[in-house]
């Protein structure tokens, strides 16, 4: 059923942090085209401004630069604001670990702010991102909320330590938080570039240019990859969510499992390639098998993910073909 039937009150208002990054600047536009109010709050430090220039022609839109590390930032963002979707942070287990105290700052302090924010100018829902990485080195598969193992990065503790607020923050000051465990979300607008780029995009726009992309590891390790459409629908439906599913958290997903060499060489097949990859050692902190159980979310938030990995991953190609201007 995906989102595009849901339904708000005609002038619901919604506040995006990092509404200039990869599925921010998605909420942003599927929210604007069901026709209500957007403001996103970035201060562009991961997103970028191509990303809001978008949608700053929209009547309907309004951009703030500001960073979530400053409270009263934080206040005026969410005055007049029924719906908070929280998806700045700083993201990429391996960069955490070279840098834990920022990771600690940005991560925590900015949703803690985020979070009084939204109590304290009554905000009905506040949605945050959360991530498959709390699951640690948890072996059981698929997932399931509730049974976590130990936690493999700085990155994962962050998103950890959110959950513990939001729930407290549901529990005391009655500010009812979801919080979505995302697993590998892929789609248009995420960033191919950089050293800590993920690694469908990344595959997709090497290949493209014809150079060799790295696997770390041994590529047999498995993810749930989810398409950004499956992100977007979970995000509105926990907007819509009772009370009484408040307080907890979600996984997000699909469901399935995906290999990495599979993904490689369906790519390499797709792009018309005859490049072999680069293996390199595996990266501190990165999981081996990562599978969602979401019956949670199926059963307390209607999610229902439209998007199989295939479908995501056809249109992914095309979109990135289009972007970089390569033809097929």
């Amino acid at each position: 059923m995906g989102y595009k039937h849901l339904e708000f009150h005609p002038k619901a208002h919604f506040l995006i942090t990092g509404g200039a990054g990869f599925i921010g600047s998605n909420l942003c536009e599927a929210i604007l085209n069901l026709g209500y109010r957007v403001r996103c709050l970035d201060d562009l430090s991961t997103g970028f401004q191509k990303n809001v220039d978008l949608f700053l022609h929209h009547p309907e839109f309004e951009f703030v630069k500001g960073d979530l590390k400053n409270f009263d930032i934080c206040m005026k963002a969410c005055e007049g604001v029924d719906y908070i979707l929280h998806q700045a942070a700083w993201g990429s287990v391996p960069r955490s670990i070279e840098m834990p105290l920022f990771y600690c700052v940005n991560n925590v302090l900015g949703t803690l702010n985020m979070m009084e924010a939204a109590r304290q100018q009554c905000v009905k829902k506040f949605v945050y991102a959360s991530s498959s990485s709390v699951y640690g080195d948890e072996p059981s598969l698929p997932k399931l909320e509730g049974q976590e193992g130990n936690l493999l990065s700085p990155y994962a503790l962050t998103k950890m330590c959110d959950e513990a607020w939001a729930k407290q923050y549901t529990l005391h000051y009655g500010l009812d938080t979801y919080g979505l465990r995302y697993f590998n979300v892929f789609g248009r607008r995420q960033n191919p570039e950089g050293a800590y780029a993920a690694v469908i995009p990344k595959f997709i726009k090497m290949l493209l240019h014809d150079e060799i992309p790295v696997i770390y590891g041994d590529g047999k390790q498995s993810r749930d990859f989810t398409y950004i459409e499956n992100v977007i629908e979970a995000n509105l439906k926990a907007c819509l969510a009772s009370h009484e599913a408040a307080g907890q958290v979600f996984n997000i997903a699909y469901g399935g499992r995906e290999y990495l060499i599979d993904i490689y060489n369906n790519l390499v097949q797709a792009l018309d390639k005859k490049i072999d990859p680069i293996f390199d050692s595996v990266r501190r902190g990165d999981i081996k098998h990562s599978n969602a159980d979401i019956s949670k979310a199926k059963l307390l938030l209607g999610y229902d993910p439209d998007y199989n990995f295939e479908q995501g991953l056809n249109e992914a190609i095309a979109w990135y073909k289009s972007e970089l201007s390569i033809d097929d």
